[in-house]
């Protein structure tokens, strides 16, 4: 597999700034992106919602099949959900045809900025925040093969992103 051919696979917390960093470099990249989440709910046809109220581990089952659906595609941009590390195997899935990305942006920057109400996971308020950060952060760092902090402008993170991604291609 060439590296353009790679897929590259965005994962962080949410509000961390995958959707808006995955689209900007799938169009400065001009390959395609895809939300996870909602591949979830085209492949599934429930809504994450309704998958939750099943159960957790229901969604979970739902974004495993994504992410092996997801990682049979090439050359794609995935924002994934912030839990898709909370199962190993899906990190698994995606390193078979994918580069894996952490998007690392503090807690407090999170909650200043993220309307948590719309949020399925944050919407017990934004302690959930700092509760998820401290529970995931670990997997998020183990699970990544580059990492890129988001704490500078968006302009500035999609210039550290696609210098990334284009010095991997080369």
């Amino acid at each position: 597999m060439t590296k353009e051919q790679k897929n590259i696979i965005i994962i962080g917390m949410p509000g961390s700034g995958k959707t808006t960093f995955g689209k900007a470099l799938a169009q400065r990249l001009q390959r395609e992106f895809i939300d996870a989440d909602d591949f979830i709910v085209q492949q599934e046809g429930k809504t994450i919602k309704e998958l939750f109220a099943v159960s957790e581990d229901c969604f979970r089952d739902a974004e495993t099949r994504s992410s092996q659906a997801l990682a049979a595609k090439r050359g794609i941009v995935v924002a994934c959900g912030g839990g898709v590390v909370k199962r190993p195997v899906n990190i698994d899935i995606f390193r078979q045809t994918g580069i894996i990305i952490f998007i690392d942006r503090a807690p407090d920057d999170i909650v200043s900025d993220v309307d948590v109400s719309t949020r399925p996971l944050l919407k017990d308020g934004k302690q959930k925040v700092y509760d998820l950060y401290n529970e995931r952060i670990d997997m998020y760092r183990k699970s990544a093969d580059y990492t890129i902090p988001n704490h500078k402008s968006i302009e500035e993170v999609l210039d550290d992103l696609t210098a990334l991604v284009q010095s991997l291609e080369k």
